[in-house]
């Protein structure tokens, strides 16, 4: 069996409104290789569009990788280091404001080998500047 794969993945969301259109924005980094991946939806919140970009750069992936996630969202990194755990213990509970993103994004960490940095976003990280460019170019216009 061959050594995991070493990922650099950056992340980050935007909303115009909160809630309204939104974006996210990846960039994926491994051995000299780049890709850039984006999306957007008409009507949501800048915490869905935060776990979004996570999510589609972890699932991007098609085999088990040593992945280095840079996150400047609080949100996401608190969900994923802190209330993830005792979420699943409490079965889910109701309350949790975008449960199906986390249940998602919980299946994509278990396939792979995570470790999670919160950079402070806005604070000239280049690719935190070109993930949120990413994210605030694909915010469907109205």
């Amino acid at each position: 069996m061959s050594e995991p794969k070493h990922v650099e993945i950056f992340t980050d969301g935007a909303c115009s409104g909160n809630p309204g259109p939104g974006g996210w924005g990846t960039i994926m980094r491994w051995n000299g290789h780049e890709k850039e991946l984006s999306g957007g939806a008409q009507e949501t919140t800048n915490n869905r569009m935060e776990l979004m970009a996570v999510i589609k750069g972890l699932a991007a992936l098609s085999r088990r990788c040593q992945v280095a996630l840079y996150t400047d969202s609080q949100y996401v990194q608190k969900g994923v280091d802190e209330y993830l755990v005792g979420w699943k213990a409490k079965g889910w509970p109701d309350r949790i404001k975008n449960q199906d993103l986390w249940k998602e994004l919980d299946v994509l960490l278990q396939k792979h080998d995570v470790t999670l940095h919160w950079i402070r976003g806005h604070d000239g990280h280049p690719e935190n500047e070109r993930a949120d460019a990413l994210a605030r170019a694909a915010v469907p216009r109205r």
